[in-house]
């Protein structure tokens, strides 16, 4: 066990979940069944990439409300031959129709937080496959085997499912009723541990399959899949489903303007992770046109500074952290997108000690982006409310906060647990994730998301829908993350890898939209300057800023607002109020959705930990 930092907080005596240690594999998702999956797949020889695409594939079964076969992807991953780490990209682009214009002329002045006009061209199938493709060992039929089984057998629906059906019903039912089909069997919403199914989401899986039947070579049927995913009946299913003008976030009825050459012009790829370093630590995250270097700028932050402030734990800490994020952050409003980013500047001595200095001891309500010479975007709206249109059956999209947006001197109202959707359709969604890593060093962070089945209309013959992932981009000219068909939206997919000397020692990720980096940060902090075990890190008490633009509709921010789970202490909270910060309590245990796994090069000893709130996280190894 690691040595705790006398500066920090101590971690709690006792964690909710062993740390668990072994040396044969590791698997850690935020659900037990495709944790399962995964490690079964270990145990039958398989490797860590064959086991995170099956146990990515059940997650599109068994967590329907957080992800699916229309959505998008990120992953980090190094080999047993090559540690460096490398980005598995399966966040699709923008349709060539979805411009601006189109979506003004539809009367529209945000891209809609559900419907088809959110929709990017799907990623996660494509990259998955590709994955499975170039650093698996197993059959495509054998990796696909578990979700099919799940999707057309059954499996237990958890609570978090039967209560997003439940706040959408009136919509799928008045709107959306190819949705109601297939969410409102016989007419009524399934109870928890009732065992639903999705025959078609099993038959296009096995399609898939039958797609690479009499092609030579395991690579050229996963390629055969890959084609008839793109090329055949999926995307000819889309592409006839999404002219049907249906009901939108806006509250008004739109056709989608995604086709089938959009699918066909589509493949995942690989690209070298953006990295920087922190404590002897190499963090290995996407490029800019993610989150993720948000992250790496916040930790260049607070490398130098003492250890104490670096408590998450404690006010000094916890102000320090926040604040130091809220620069961060402010600058991925500024320079991210799919397009030429300064990361060099925006990582570098000079920026970073200059940007440091804005750290004060009150807490700030201002966005304040740093200065690149020669880079000049527009700033996209910053508002803390949006009127959208009326009727408007509200939002699908993957932050953990519901905001009450009446008066700018509100806090915002914290949602408890799991996504929570309002009555009238309005969805503050998540996402998955999957840490698997094998015997042999293979290692994976995976963030699979979108896709949800409150985003739009399930399409029928495919019981999938499309995701919402064009809703992080804007519509106004000139901005960083201006709308452009063709280019990727500004994902908050962020997954993380850890090395040290080189070689990876840790898989962590998180759900939570614009929360996933700021919660990975604590434990991050906690794991590598406090000396927490991972399940310590996890299990602590966590916190996140809202006082940025958010990521999803209607994009609005709450200034100087910040989150708490109220175990971080009446007198920590009253002493981050004084300093300003408008403080939310969150309830004991909600923020967080944190999994990982590690591996310790010198002994080979591996590990995995998982979120214990919302009892649903698992991890299993040995």
């Amino acid at each position: 066990m690691p040595t705790p930092n006398p500066a920090f907080t101590p971690p709690a005596p006792t964690t909710t979940r062993p740390d668990l240690a072994g040396t044969f594999g590791m698997v850690a998702s935020t659900h037990w069944i495709a944790t399962a999956t995964a490690q079964s797949v270990l145990e039958r020889g398989g490797n860590a990439f064959d086991a995170a695409v099956a146990g990515a594939f059940v997650l599109h079964v068994v967590e329907p409300h957080l992800n699916g076969p229309g959505g998008d992807l990120t992953a980090v991953f190094a080999t047993e031959d090559d540690p460096t780490p490398t980005v598995l990209v399966g966040q699709g682009p923008a349709p060539a129709g979805a411009t601006p214009e189109h979506y003004r002329a539809e009367g529209l002045d945000l891209v809609p937080g559900a419907g088809a006009l959110a929709a990017t061209v799907p990623g996660a199938v494509d990259a998955w496959l590709l994955l499975l493709r170039d650093h698996g060992t197993w059959e495509l039929a054998d990796v696909l085997a578990p979700a099919v089984g799940y999707a057309r057998d059954g499996h237990p629906v958890v609570p978090a499912v039967v209560r997003t059906i439940t706040a959408v019903r009136g919509l799928f039912e008045e709107h959306w009723p190819t949705s109601a089909a297939q969410w409102l069997p016989g007419g009524a919403v399934p109870a928890p541990g009732d065992v639903v199914r999705n025959e078609a989401l099993a038959s296009v899986f096995e399609r898939l399959v039958a797609a690479g039947s009499g092609v030579d070579g395991r690579s050229a049927r996963i390629d055969a899949a890959r084609g008839e995913w793109a090329e055949g009946f999926v995307a000819e299913a889309i592409d006839r489903f999404v002219r049907q003008p249906h009901r939108h976030a806006s509250g008004t009825d739109h056709a989608g303007v995604i086709r089938a050459s959009d699918l066909a012009a589509f493949r995942a790829t690989y690209e070298p992770a953006t990295t920087a370093e922190f404590r002897g630590c190499t963090i290995a995250k996407t490029g800019p046109w993610g989150q993720g270097p948000a992250l790496l700028q916040t930790l260049r932050l607070l490398e130098p500074l003492d250890d104490a402030r670096l408590d998450p734990s404690t006010e000094l800490g916890a102000h320090t952290i926040v604040e130091a994020q809220k620069l961060a952050l402010a600058d991925r409003e500024a320079f991210y997108g799919d397009g030429d980013v300064p990361l060099d500047v925006l990582l570098s001595d000079a920026y970073t000690d200059e940007r440091r200095a804005l750290i004060g001891d009150l807490a700030s309500a201002e966005l304040r982006p740093g200065s690149v010479e020669g880079v000049r975007h527009t700033m996209p709206p910053v508002r803390t409310s949006h009127k959208a249109s009326a009727g408007a059956a509200g939002s699908a999209g993957e932050p953990t906060v519901r905001i009450e947006r009446d008066a700018p001197a509100v806090a915002p109202v914290e949602d408890r647990g799991e996504p929570f959707v309002a009555p009238d359709g309005e969805t503050r969604g998540d996402t998955c994730h999957i840490d698997v890593v094998d015997r042999w060093g293979n290692i994976v962070s995976a963030t699979p998301s979108g896709g949800w089945l409150q985003s739009s209309p399930t399409i029928p013959g495919l019981g999938f829908c499309l995701g919402t992932r064009l809703q992080m981009t804007w519509l106004e000219e000139g901005t960083a993350s201006t709308l452009r068909p063709g280019e990727r939206p500004r994902t908050t997919l962020t997954p993380t890898l850890v090395l040290r000397d080189g070689v990876p020692v840790a898989a962590v990720g998180s759900p939570g939209g614009d929360q996933q980096d700021q919660w990975q940060l604590l434990f991050l902090l906690r794991w590598i300057v406090g000396g927490y075990s991972p399940q310590q890190a996890i299990d602590a008490p966590a916190l996140h800023t809202t006082s940025f633009p958010g990521s999803f509709w209607p994009r609005t921010w709450e200034p100087a607002g910040l989150v708490v789970e109220d175990r971080i202490g009446d007198d920590v909270i009253a002493g981050l109020e004084a300093r300003g910060h408008v403080v939310t309590r969150a309830g004991d245990w909600t923020l967080g959705r944190l999994s990982c796994v590690t591996r310790d090069p010198a002994t080979g000893v591996l590990g995995a930990a998982a979120n214990p709130r919302g009892a649903q996280g698992y991890a299993a190894g040995r």
